[in-house]
């Protein structure tokens, strides 16, 4: 890893002036993103239709009917109270009739065990029922109730839910001597509530009086503090805007490492060879050097249109979404580390991965028989192939690395630099013959790239098969064992460079140089770097690869991040009074999410110390049952009016109407004299450096 940050600073260095050049082109394409994916923080993912279904005799069901989007599930009635939210049926009025046994599911049940929790869970995907049955006691019923709900994906959480029911009309059961028949209510014929579903899909509305007053009883009453409930997604957009460069610069980063890998597949045997012969060939067929030179650039250039191509099916194949999952989808990431152990035994010398030799001979045996364009295009799609051996495990290897960031257009990006890298030779020695006299003449050095990208391709491996180990709770990969892992892969690598270690595609005479010695040098001194992290140091160099701290068995490291405030109000009050900044933490006792940033990002020790230091940190949990002294009717983001009957109600509509947006984890930093955010919104990402970064940069704008 150290030796891929070291080339990637050199590159850095290099490109750093051309940056500038391109801010204000990124500028625009961040703030259009940021604009149309806006919206997307509030979200609406399951729409319950519910009804009331006669049955014989003096019975009748609820019955709650769920769509629920791809990628979600709604939790079970039936499962323990210490796992996240589970279905659970509520009766505001309920005259002329009674419950008749429990809430029931009815339709596929999903189970599942969850190391999380430590207990089976059970839930409803893509579509589900939970049905309440009642029995009529009078004539004449009037029922108000609602279903409460919990709904998760793999990345967040919904707060509690509910879907609101109320019917009023004429049972089965007949009126008792003496009474008067009931007079039917004018809506007794309607047969089904209006449909009721979790508002989400709107923007927070204007802070206008009517609304802040609304607040004001959600706060109990603390008009002074009405204010600080105020809508601020208009400045939470603007901060987003303004951290658009940051954006930018993570697409620049992902450039250069396509850039770098492409560079060092240019070093592998079964593509520096090929740069004199095909250089030659578009000299030797052209008398007029000006038209080599042209077709050495179109060969270039269809090698960029190539590779540019399979990042846009990778793209195309996967899609946002999908993409977004993949970094912490634990099958996937099995998948991939599996995957990179394959290519990095492949460069160790272990065996070659080829295509079919049918399909380069085809291709080459088109291309000899078209002309102009199309036949140079054939000629670079041929050198794809032939050289599929080196260059297959450095693309699956770039691929699988900026997938699983989650970006969109990030595949593109990588392979284009890669590319660009591959097809700058070509070009240049086409243009300037002469250089090719001067070229390193190939040799064994080709096949000592080839095993440090095996060690770097092991060393990744094992940072994907952490997040599987994190995911499913095995524990295999803890940190002191993850770290131990790493010591050795890279002291092996140092001890290969240095020429102590040989693998079966050496020359029987390997041994070391001058370029391999400080390589050696510096791989030898990262593995001694690690070894203190066995007893619990935070290594911030590689805390964003390693397990975190938490999951070490032995630790001299001591230090937890714990909030002192779980009520908004008294929180800001209390950071008023200190002169500190808030960090608002919209969290969930049952959001997997949650504890895993809490473990994962908060256990660094700058994390901590920043947010123990320099913050009052206020977690609101969304899920918390505990009753309000009365239920309190507020109107919603979309307009619809809503009732707030627990103190996760309470918090889950601040977040709704703050920040725009209703799941969990996410955290936002604020001023607490004015309620204003001091940076943009930041959700579950276990980047600890960018959390720090977040953080200071709170930081930083409240003491401005």
């Amino acid at each position: 890893m150290a030796i891929i940050h070291f080339y990637l600073l050199l590159l850095h260095l290099h490109i750093t002036y051309q940056i500038d050049m391109m801010r204000r082109l990124s500028l625009f394409l961040t703030t259009l993103l940021v604009a149309m994916c806006a919206w997307a923080q509030m979200a609406d993912p399951v729409h319950f239709r519910s009804e009331l279904k006669m049955l014989s005799g003096d019975q009748a069901e609820i019955i709650f009917s769920a769509t629920i989007d791809p990628g979600w599930h709604v939790y079970s009635s039936d499962i323990s109270d210490d796992g996240p939210t589970r279905a659970t049926f509520h009766a505001d009025k309920l005259e002329g009739a009674e419950l008749a046994g429990k809430l029931t599911p009815r339709g596929k049940v999903t189970e599942e065990f969850d190391e999380m929790f430590g207990t089976n869970l059970r839930f409803f995907v893509n579509q589900g029922a939970f049905v309440q049955k009642i029995r009529f006691t009078k004539p004449q019923y009037d029922i108000s109730c609602y279903l409460e709900y919990g709904a998760c994906n793999d990345e967040m959480c919904m707060p509690p839910t509910t879907v609101e029911f109320s019917k009023k009309g004429d049972s089965p059961v007949a009126p008792q001597a003496g009474q008067d028949s009931p007079v039917a209510p004018e809506d007794a014929d309607t047969g089904a509530a209006p449909e009721a579903t979790e508002a989400g899909t709107g923007t927070a509305m204007p802070a206008d009086s009517t609304n802040l007053a609304v607040t004001a009883v959600a706060t109990g009453g603390a008009s002074s503090d009405s204010a600080l409930w105020a809508p601020i997604t208009d400045e939470l957009n603007a901060y987003e805007s303004a951290g658009s460069n940051e954006l930018n610069l993570s697409w620049w980063m992902i450039f250069l490492e396509g850039l770098l890998a492409g560079f060092l597949a240019i070093l592998t045997p079964c593509v520096w060879p090929i740069i004199p012969m095909t250089v030659s060939f578009f000299l030797k067929r052209n008398k007029e050097r000006s038209k080599a030179i042209r077709e050495a650039i179109t060969y270039g250039l269809s090698i960029v249109v190539i590779y540019v191509l399979l990042g846009l099916v990778i793209t195309l194949l996967f899609g946002a979404s999908a993409l977004n999952a993949l970094s912490t989808n634990a099958l996937f990431n099995i998948f991939f580390a599996l995957l990179l152990i394959v290519f990095a035994a492949s460069f160790l010398g272990a065996f070659e991965l080829t295509l079919p030799s049918s399909w380069s001979n085809k291709i080459d045996q088109k291309s000899e028989k078209t002309t102009g364009l199309l036949s140079i295009f054939l000629m670079a799609f041929t050198l794809a192939l032939v050289s599929f051996s080196c260059t297959g495990p450095i693309v699956g290897f770039l691929l699988v690395a900026v997938s699983t960031q989650g970006d969109i257009i990030a595949p593109t990006i990588g392979m284009l630099g890669f590319a660009i890298a591959l097809a700058i030779p070509f070009t240049l020695f086409a243009m300037f013959p002469s250089l090719l006299k001067s070229a390193p003449k190939s040799g064994g050095w080709m096949n000592t790239v080839k095993v440090v990208l095996g060690f770097i391709e092991l060393a990744f491996a094992l940072k994907f098969l952490s997040v599987a180990d994190l995911a499913y709770g095995w524990h295999l990969l803890d940190r002191e064992t993850f770290l131990a892992l790493w010591i050795v892969l890279f002291a092996l690598l140092g001890a290969y460079l240095l020429g102590w270690l040989k693998f079966p595609h050496d020359d029987d005479q390997h041994r070391t140089n001058v370029p391999q010695f400080f390589l050696g040098w510096v791989s030898l001194a990262f593995a001694i770097y690690m070894v203190p992290g066995l007893w619990g140091a935070p290594l911030k160099a590689i805390s964003a690869f390693s397990p975190p701290m938490n999951t070490q068995d032995f630790n001299l490291y001591d230090g937890s991040v714990e909030a002192k405030y779980t009520d908004f109000d008294l929180g800001m009050q209390a950071a008023r009074a200190e002169g500190k900044p808030v960090m608002v933490d919209f969290t969930g006792f049952g959001c997997v999410n949650c504890r895993k940033m809490e473990a994962a990002v908060w256990t660094d020790p700058t994390v901590r110390s920043l947010i123990n230091d320099k913050y009052v940190l206020i977690s609101l949990y969304v899920d918390d049952k505990t009753p309000l002294p009365q239920p309190i009717e507020v109107t919603d983001v979309d307009g619809t009016q809503r009732k707030l009957r627990t103190v996760g109600d309470k918090w889950s509509y601040l977040e709704r109407m703050k920040i725009g947006a209703n799941t969990q984890p996410f955290y936002v930093l604020l001023d607490p004299a004015t309620g204003k955010p001091l940076n943009g919104l930041r959700s579950y990402d276990e980047n600890i450096d960018e959390y720090i970064k977040f953080l200071q940069t709170g930081l930083g704008n409240y003491h401005q």
